[in-house]
């Protein structure tokens, strides 16, 4: 049965992102990155560890060097992962008649100011904007919005998305961002690393055997590296792609990481005299992981040792036809009739 069209006014879009410093000045970037590792999500180690870690080590000592690269990629609009999602809600807004708010896990706008936005609704549907599931990153972006739901005086009821790689409108749309390959080359797609030990927890039995991630029931178990296996494998069919490999980059502190690491990936492939196209599925919007830590960095590594090209494809952003996707994905959710 099909749900009766519901009325605009009474329906909003919570869109969930990471966040991103209000400047790319060290003392906003310090403050940040303060906010987002001190989630126990983030760090999971006792809190006065985490306190000590974050506080004494990593916000004083990292911050100048954080605040330098977001300096290279900020744009006169602002933080380039900000633009990209401020876009695609007003895109969203457009098409679906409907109101359309943006929440940072981690920085402004906050959840509480989202809800906000969107106003007297009494039906939210909650979209992360993490295509993978990982407790870290869109578990904790979920709780955030729930408990900032809980907050509210009168709560409307809330509705969540499941994570994008279980949708094949999302595939196709990533695929439709890499473009025609050049001849001899080889895409890589570079997830967003975890430590092992995230993994592990999330699945009894994870990484225990090899090849437990390419199993078709692997992702049932919110695995978070079998939704990334999937995910590249999805994105590559759609794509047409017969020469590919995984890799896994952001890796923090000395602790066991899932593998293969992007730097590993790519320095083989360097060392062979590859041509390199680079896309990274586990982002929806560019943002410094994507522009300065694979567009500047692994770029300039890559050709230092002897790569042959290396380009990136842009992540999913505002593209036009990715609007329309989402949109006509998020209508069929609601049930919503489309806008005339």
């Amino acid at each position: 049965m099909n749900p009766e069209p519901t009325q605009a006014r009474r329906v909003g879009v919570l869109l969930l992102q990471l966040g991103t410093p209000a400047s790319p000045a060290t003392a906003d970037v310090r403050r940040y990155l303060r906010e987002f590792l001190s989630d126990p999500k983030v760090i999971d180690l006792p809190a006065v560890q985490r306190w000590m870690l974050v506080n004494l080590i990593i916000a004083p000592f990292r911050a100048p060097r954080s605040a330098r690269a977001y300096q290279s990629i900020w744009t006169p609009a602002g933080s380039p992962l900000m633009v990209h999602t401020l876009a695609l809600a007003e895109g969203l807004r457009a098409r679906l008649g409907l109101p359309v708010a943006v929440g940072m896990r981690y920085g402004s706008p906050d959840m509480d100011a989202a809800l906000a936005a969107l106003g007297d609704v009494d039906r939210v549907l909650v979209v992360p904007l993490y295509p993978q599931y990982a407790a870290a990153s869109w578990g904790s972006a979920v709780e955030a919005a729930y408990l900032a739901l809980a907050r509210r005086p009168h709560p409307p009821a809330a509705e969540l998305l499941e994570p994008l790689v279980r949708w094949d409108g999302w595939a196709t749309a990533v695929a439709r961002t890499l473009g025609p390959a050049q001849p001899d080359e080889v895409t890589v797609f570079s997830f967003h690393g975890l430590p092992e030990r995230q993994v592990r927890a999330a699945r009894a039995g994870c990484l225990d055997r090899e090849g437990c991630c390419d199993r078709p029931d692997a992702t049932l178990g919110w695995c978070y590296r079998a939704q990334c296996v999937a995910s590249a494998r999805a994105v590559a069919q759609a794509a047409g792609l017969t020469h590919w490999e995984l890799a896994f980059q952001s890796r923090l502190g000395r602790e066991r990481w899932i593998e293969p690491s992007l730097e590993s990936v790519l320095g083989r492939l360097a060392r062979a005299g590859a041509r390199v196209r680079v896309a990274c599925p586990s982002f929806t919007a560019d943002c410094l992981e994507t522009l300065e830590e694979v567009g500047d960095r692994a770029r300039e590594r890559f050709l230092a040792e002897g790569g042959a090209s290396f380009r990136c494809a842009p992540c999913l952003n505002a593209d036009p036809e990715w609007v329309d996707d989402l949109a006509a994905h998020l209508r069929g959710r609601l049930g919503v009739m489309p806008r005339p």
